[in-house]
């Protein structure tokens, strides 16, 4: 299950989980669009992997199953 994280690690923009603006690596390191696609390339800082689109989540399957609500920090530089 993802935990649908709610920032971008980059720029802590909010990603609610029915954003299309979500990416997503295979660790579920999440970025916006802008970040994911601009300021990195389109790979992750932390593993190294592509991005994908995050997988909205919304209705009785958000609520049976929440989205995190801890915002995660990038301890480094995003570019």
């Amino acid at each position: 299950m993802l935990e649908l994280r709610p920032n971008c690690e980059c720029c802590d923009r909010d990603l609610p989980p029915g954003s299309t603006e979500a990416m997503i690596c295979s660790f579920e390191c999440t970025f916006c669009r802008s970040c994911a696609e601009g300021k990195l390339g389109n790979l992750c800082p932390n593993c190294g992997g592509p991005f994908s689109q995050r997988p909205a989540r919304l209705g009785k399957m958000l609520e049976r199953h929440p989205a995190k609500s801890e915002r995660t920090p990038r301890n480094k530089a995003c570019a």
